[in-house]
C-alpha cells in the first residue's frame, strides 16, 4: 500500500509542477485556481467513470465499496489529471499567439478525443480490478 500511495503523490505532484510550468507567466493565484479547478474536474469525470464501472459487481459490505473506490478514484484522477498540462500549454500558446484559433480547436479536439477513448479503456480497466480485488478478499476471508 505504501508503493501505491507513493506513487499516487508522484503522479500529483508531477501534474501539478508540470501544469505550473505550463501556464507560464500567469499570476500565482491563478495557476493555483487552474490547477485546482482542472483536478476537481478530472476527480469528478473519473468518479463517474468509477461509477460505470462498478455496475454488476456485488460488494460484501459498504466498507469493502468504499475503500475500494477510494483508491482507483485517487489513482486515477491523478493519471488523467495528466492531461491538463498538454490543455494548459496550448491554451496559453493561443493566448500568446504562437498558435491561431484553427489550429488550437485541432489540437484541443485531439487531446480530448484521445481522453475520452482512455476513459473508455479506463472504465473496463477499473471493473478488472475491482473483480480481482474481491476475488482476492473472498479467498482470504474463507
Amino acid at each position: 500500500m505504501t508503493f501505491i500511495i507513493g506513487g499516487i503523490i508522484i503522479v500529483y505532484l508531477l501534474v501539478i509542477a508540470w501544469t505550473w510550468s505550463s501556464l507560464e507567466e500567469l499570476e500565482k493565484k491563478s495557476k493555483i485556481m487552474i490547477i485546482f479547478a482542472g483536478i476537481i474536474a478530472i476527480f469528478l469525470i473519473t468518479q463517474l467513470v468509477f461509477s460505470i464501472s462498478k455496475s454488476g459487481i456485488i460488494y460484501e459490505n459498504d466498507n469493502i465499496e468504499k475503500s475500494i473506490s477510494k483508491v482507483i478514484v485517487i489513482l486515477f484522477t491523478g493519471l488523467n489529471s495528466l492531461v491538463l498540462p498538454l490543455l494548459a500549454k496550448n491554451i496559453k500558446k493561443r493566448a500568446n499567439e504562437e498558435i491561431d484559433n484553427n489550429v488550437l480547436k485541432v489540437r484541443l479536439i485531439i487531446i480530448l478525443a484521445i481522453f475520452v477513448i482512455c476513459l473508455f479503456l479506463e472504465c473496463g480497466y477499473m471493473k478488472d480490478i475491482q473483480e480481482g480485488i474481491l476475488q482476492i478478499y473472498k479467498s482470504n476471508v474463507k
